[in-house]
């Protein structure tokens, strides 16, 4: 429940402090007063959006705060889901700053307003005269049959289900999509994987075949000038080593006579040796030149499939080329890869598709069930509220799509007079009727769950007399299990009130302020007879004010 609401610097108030208390609280002023000031303060600290032409000084700043004792509820799990510390005993504040930002804060932690529009629906349900039509909502319906069915634990459950079955369908359909993408590439990648296989890039040394496409192209000018050097180096008598060992006698009779001149034979000799190795080498080598066509076509075909290769890929190296059919080989891989992976999911959703069925099986068995009850309640409350023909009929079809609530599509079906078919709420329902459809609503649920604390705004509208009478009983019986304020302008309404607000306006200083003041039993007594008799109090008013209040 709130306890305490501040406001400053806002529209017509400067600075109030308004107690709230449980049970059935009353608010009344005439209008223009302030009444829906009250209202559009609470909504901007429960996250609604700005509007900072409402702040009374803009130079200063405008605060809202608002003390809720929670001790009722445990809200501990709405407070942890959206990363707020939870306190039995919770503080909001709202600032709006002269520089047009605003602020928020729970028990002095700043909080984005996305998180404060999340505890909000916890803590107040405001209904505004604009937001009556709420009951027409799908959302508000199921709820509704949801609570008189008992159905919460198998909801936890269904939405447990749910979320897995989510998650499963959102990650299979990612998957659907990057496999389709992947096999729009895979016949071209494994074509170029194929490709690259063929050429069997880890045994080709592409320095070494180019140097032996060099020689063969040259095969016949290496030939002939190898000859020629074989001619020069060993021809008989004129050759380079016949005349060399010719020197090499010639020094060989004299290297005894002197040590310099066996140097000058041994390194004849030295050189002789070295030009018989070089000989050998330039014959093994000449012996080994290929000049066969067929082996020089290989070759060439070779390096071209090679140089092709590297051109298409735009790479300089073979080394290169054997990275790219690496990574085109993990990319055919992949394809394997998810198809398992879908395997897998598909089973999976298939496992939680199976339990989603059960389970919305069972919340549309107990929904259909419970209706009659629902239907008899409803009636009931309307009977009294003066709608003696109301009639309400379900329609509940199961549908093809899994939803957050299950499978069914709901209908609440209405009409208020004996003999027309019943239609849609937001159709066939008055303004006068929706109102007091609201309260029959909000009366029922407070039998089967916790409300947060409700705010009527005028829930009155249409109704006077008897029907304001039973309408005020029904919102005084509801008071004694949780905290209710109405704010109304119907004296049977405001008689049954366990206290009582008053909200008007004041000139101080030449500036007009709202404020807000909590009615003692006799100023009670004057505010309802103002109610029934207007400003001028007559005798019949005051006592036809005091019986309301007994």
């Amino acid at each position: 429940m709130i306890s305490t609401l501040l406001i400053k610097n806002y529209a017509l108030i400067d600075d109030i402090k308004v107690d709230f208390d449980a049970g059935l609280t009353i608010i009344t002023g005439e209008t223009g007063a302030g009444k829906s000031i009250l209202l559009g303060a609470l909504g901007l600290l429960l996250g609604k959006r700005a509007d900072l032409s409402a702040v009374r000084d803009a130079s200063k700043k405008c605060i809202i705060e608002g003390e809720f004792i929670l001790k009722r509820f445990d809200l501990s799990g709405v407070f942890a889901s959206l990363d707020i510390d939870y306190d039995s005993h919770t503080i909001i504040r709202r600032e709006l700053l002269p520089s047009g930002k605003s602020r928020s804060f729970v028990n002095d932690t700043p909080v984005t307003l996305q998180q404060l529009q999340g505890i909000a629906p916890f803590l107040v349900d405001i209904h505004s005269q604009h937001e009556t039509m709420t009951v027409a909502s799908e959302k508000f319906q199921m709820e509704m049959l949801d609570a008189v069915a008992n159905n919460n634990d198998l909801l936890i459950a269904y939405q447990a289900a749910f979320n897995i079955y989510k998650e499963k369908t959102e990650l299979l359909a990612s998957l659907l999509k990057k496999k389709e993408a992947i096999d729009k590439e895979l016949d071209y990648n494994s074509f170029l994987f194929n490709e690259l296989q063929e050429v069997n890039l880890k045994k080709i040394d592409q320095l070494a075949l180019e140097s032996e496409l060099e020689t063969l192209q040259n095969s016949e000018e290496i030939t002939e000038k190898l000859s020629e050097a074989l001619q020069l180096l060993s021809a008989d008598e004129i050759g380079v080593i016949a005349v060399l060992k010719e020197v090499r006698v010639a020094l060989g009779r004299i290297k005894t006579i002197s040590t310099p001149f066996n140097e000058l034979w041994e390194r004849v000799q030295s050189v002789i040796i070295e030009l018989e190795d070089i000989d050998e080498e330039i014959n093994i080598s000449s012996q080994n030149v290929e000049t066969a066509p067929e082996i020089l076509e290989q070759v060439t075909e070779k390096l071209q499939l090679v140089y092709q290769l590297q051109q298409k890929h735009k790479v300089q190296t073979v080394a290169e080329l054997i990275e790219i059919e690496a990574k085109l080989g993990e990319k055919i891989d992949v394809t394997g890869s998810l198809d398992n992976q879908i395997a897998l999911l598909e089973a999976d959703k298939i496992s939680a598709t199976k339990k989603l069925d059960t389970l919305s099986k069972k919340l549309h068995k107990k929904r259909v069930d419970v209706f009659p009850v629902l239907k008899q309640k409803l009636e009931t409350v309307l009977y009294d509220l003066g709608l003696p023909n109301a009639s309400f009929t379900l329609s509940l079809e199961v549908t093809e799509a899994y939803k957050n609530d299950g499978k069914d599509a709901l209908q609440l079906l209405f009409t208020a007079n004996k003999g027309l078919q019943p239609g849609l709420l937001k159709k066939v329902a008055s303004g006068g009727e929706l109102s007091r459809i609201m309260l029959a609503i909000k009366a029922i649920l407070a039998e089967y769950k916790q409300l947060p604390t409700i705010i009527f705004d005028e829930i009155d509208t249409g109704v006077s007399g008897e029907i304001a009478l039973k309408m005020a009983y029904i919102l005084e019986q509801m008071g004694g299990a949780m905290q209710l304020v109405s704010i109304t302008h119907l004296p049977q309404i405001a008689s049954k009130g366990k206290h009582h607000l008053k909200v008007f306006k004041k000139d101080i200083d030449g500036k007009t302020a709202t404020f807000i003041e909590r009615l003692t039993k006799e100023d009670r007594v004057k505010e309802i007879a103002m109610m029934l008799g207007g400003q001028d109090i007559s005798n019949t008013a005051l006592e036809h004010a005091t019986q309301l209040l007994k």
